[in-house]
């Protein structure tokens, strides 16, 4: 069943890009999150994305949000993308699709591909925008951004 806004953060763990263990409870009650589910490392849509969150990191740093970009490729996978596009946020590995599943990310492109989907949540662990983003990959990174700025009021 898929997270819905109002709905409170589910526990999650994963491991991140440079193979450490990450634990969501560390951040709810500390910071806003923005997480974002993509389909995959180094294709054009997600590397722009991924770049546009890069682009508008300190923007979101500024605010107190943490962002974390969650996809199922491995933690090698995501430590060469980071690396190459220079990447300065959380990276997870979801290799068994637990994560995604928990969230209810639907599967984008009429099925063949993980969907695109971005969550904004507040510091206590409430959603607060929900942006499925299929097909624009960057579109969801200035919505994403003005909830923020909203929270940090």
């Amino acid at each position: 069943m898929a997270l819905k806004v109002g709905d409170k953060l589910p526990v999650f763990k994963a491991k991140d890009a440079d193979g450490n263990d990450f634990d969501s409870l560390k951040f709810v009650g500390k910071k806003p999150l923005v997480i974002y589910f993509y389909p995959k490392d180094n294709t054009p849509g997600c590397t722009a994305e991924a770049c546009g969150f890069r682009d508008r990191f300190e923007d979101f740093k500024d605010l107190g949000a943490e962002i974390i970009g969650i996809s199922s490729d491995s933690v090698v996978s995501h430590q060469k993308f980071a690396k190459q596009y220079k990447l300065p946020f959380i990276l997870l590995s979801d290799t068994d699709k637990k994560i995604t599943n928990l969230f209810g990310v639907p599967s984008g492109l009429f099925g063949l591909l993980p969907g695109r989907v971005t969550y904004v949540v507040d510091k206590n662990g409430i959603i607060k925008l929900i942006f499925n983003s299929s097909l624009m990959a960057t579109k969801h990174i200035s919505k994403a951004l003005e909830v923020i700025k909203e929270l940090a009021k």
